[in-house]
């Protein structure tokens, strides 16, 4: 294990030397919005924040850290679920939040390359207004940075239909921790000339390098879209609609699945005006877009006719922008709510999409046994589904000795399912304990191998994964 080398004053001043004093925080109450992320419970400061404005400062700072022994913690805009941003061992945290530019939107090759501190939502809205699509867009989209999404691999609603983030992520400028840069592929939509270290960055939650350029595929966007929203009795019915939908041929562009406990607590802190009738456990919110509007409406017949098939109670067409965006709201602010109303922990679970139904069923059960309660929801549509445990009428003393012990059953119960441990919130800190639950010691061996060819010192993200 390696013994890490403490700030001290001299080695301040060569960091001052190389960013400058206006890109250096070490004042406590000026790093303390670096000190967490959006996980619960986790704090961890940093001995020094660093906001580089360039390629060459950032290699500057990875060399010199890594002759020193200097841990270094890359962020992004801090809106991680798994602590994968924490300065666990102190040291120096390498802010990305001054490479913030969108260098060019290429629209004779559908490409665009992005700094990795771009809003995600920023890009996707630019791109947008040149009939372009960037379908990757996370709940966290109006603050995440595009950078953290390629770091932990983000997900949201339109995987389902255009893919992971992996299918958009062309090319890559990243910095090793011995100061060296590289590109790791090539702007071309082929390629088979050699590993591809593309793919390998992007989910390795800034062990390996940082990343300090982006080029991504884009694609035309849809013109047309609709949205409904349709309403059952209980969890395991929505649950077992959603691969029915994919069976009958349909590919919607989103289907997200929704609880009702979630449904109300967003009533209760947004004040969203939705008529929640009794006798409704679950809802599915389902989008289909693409160019031609026959096209749409002959699909949305079609789910509808599984829908029917599979216990819902009612559908519901959204006939305006208006109240589009308003469903989509109760989605996106569902997490907040939730954190609003109670002590939580949030597990992000996948399954093979077809497996929900048992999983959402154990979910509940394993909570019954242990005490706690869940709020449940999630990308229904690729199987991921967003666990929220509440602490409810749990005692202090079996929140903080038996929730453990639920949480690997959940995890247990995913990988039994045919799941793995997280779809799109990364492992980080807070889930790198439940790692043997799926992975073996080969795997183990193989992940250190890569880390100690990128990062022999180990002086890179430390502590995190595994």
């Amino acid at each position: 294990m390696t013994t890490y080398t403490k700030i001290t004053p001299d080695i301040l001043n060569q960091l001052i030397a190389i960013v400058g004093a206006d890109n250096i925080l070490t004042d406590h109450t000026a790093i303390e919005n670096y000190s967490h992320d959006e996980t619960e419970d986790l704090v961890y400061y940093p001995e020094v924040v660093a906001k580089p404005r360039t390629v060459e400062q950032i290699s500057a700072l990875m060399k010199f850290c890594n002759e020193q022994l200097i841990p270094v913690t890359p962020r992004g805009a801090g809106t991680g679920l798994a602590g994968g941003a924490l300065a666990v061992n102190g040291g120096l945290m390498i802010s990305m939040e001054l490479f913030n530019k969108i260098l060019g939107i290429d629209e004779q090759n559908l490409q665009a390359t992005v700094e990795p501190g771009v809003i995600t939502e920023t890009f996707m809205n630019a791109v947008a207004e040149k009939g372009l699509l960037y379908p990757v867009d996370p709940a966290s989209k109006g603050s995440c940075f595009i950078g953290g999404n390629v770091a932990n691999c983000s997900g949201g609603p339109r995987v389902v239909k255009y893919g992971t983030i992996r299918e958009y992520v062309l090319n890559l400028q990243v910095v090793l921790p011995s100061g060296d840069v590289i590109w790791t592929g090539a702007n071309t939509l082929k390629y088979a000339s050699g590993y591809n270290l593309t793919q390998l960055l992007i989910g390795s939650e800034g062990t390996l390098g940082i990343v300090t350029k982006i080029v991504t595929k884009l694609i035309p966007k849809p013109t047309l879209d609709a949205l409904m929203l349709a309403s059952f009795a209980t969890n395991e019915d929505a649950c077992a609609a959603v691969s029915a939908i994919f069976r009958a041929g349909v590919v919607p562009s989103a289907v997200e699945f929704m609880e009702r406990k979630g449904i109300e607590w967003v009533i209760e802190h947004d004040g969203i005006n939705f008529d929640l009738k009794d006798g409704i456990g679950a809802f599915l919110l389902i989008e289909a877009d693409g160019t031609n509007q026959d096209v749409i409406f002959a699909d949305c017949e079609k789910i509808n006719e599984v829908l029917e098939q599979h216990n819902c109670r009612e559908v519901l067409f959204a006939d305006t922008s208006a109240q589009k965006e308003e469903l989509w709201r109760i989605r996106r602010t569902m997490a907040v709510s939730v954190k609003s109303n109670s002590v939580y922990k949030e597990e992000d679970t996948v399954v093979p999409r077809a497996a929900l139904p048992q999983l959402i069923k154990g979910i509940k059960e394993i909570g019954a046994k242990y005490g706690f309660e869940s709020v449940c929801y999630g990308h229904a549509g690729d199987g991921n589904l967003h666990v929220n445990i509440v602490k409810a009428g749990m005692s202090d003393a079996d929140w903080n000795s038996k929730l453990k012990d639920g949480i690997t059953e959940v995890f247990e119960l995913t990988v039994a399912l045919g799941g793995t441990l997280s779809g799109e919130h990364g492992i980080g800190l807070v889930q790198k304990s439940f790692m043997s639950l799926k992975y073996t010691p080969v795997h183990f061996a193989i992940w250190k191998g890569i880390k100690a060819i990128f990062d022999p010192n180990g002086i890179l993200n430390p502590g995190k994964i595994f």
